[in-house]
């Protein structure tokens, strides 16, 4: 499916996000065990699946003109956000062995890893 994202800096900060999570629930598992590791990866993926539906919408070529530049990034952001508040409470309201400062951790960090794009060359 990243094959269908032709942005490299999008690409390369969706596969940060999968390495910073790896890294957090490693050590959540090692600190706190499987409900921490869990947690941890189940926050950071929330966002992480939020970010790759933001980047299939805008990956589009069909795109001319500065307004369908603007519906589009509008649109991809409120459904970015729409994933994000359905995965999180989902997540929050079903999975009652979260460990919240791990999960959210791990959600924060992939937030701020996927603004960082904007760091990566073309």
């Amino acid at each position: 499916m990243l094959n269908r994202i032709t942005s490299k800096p999008i690409r390369t900060v969706l596969r940060w996000q999968l390495y910073a999570t790896g890294v957090i629930a490693l050590g959540a598992g090692l600190v706190a065990g499987w409900p921490g590791a869990i947690s941890a990866v189940l926050g950071g993926l929330s966002n992480q699946i939020a970010d790759l539906a933001y980047a299939l919408l805008t990956g589009g070529s069909r795109i001319r003109t500065a307004g369908q530049t603007l519906r589009t990034l509008f649109r991809a952001e409120a459904i970015r956000v729409l994933l994000i508040v359905v995965l999180l409470g989902g997540l929050l309201s079903v999975y009652k062995a979260a460990l919240h400062p791990v999960l959210f951790l791990s959600f924060v960090v992939s937030v701020i890893i996927f603004r960082m794009a904007i760091l990566v060359k073309e």
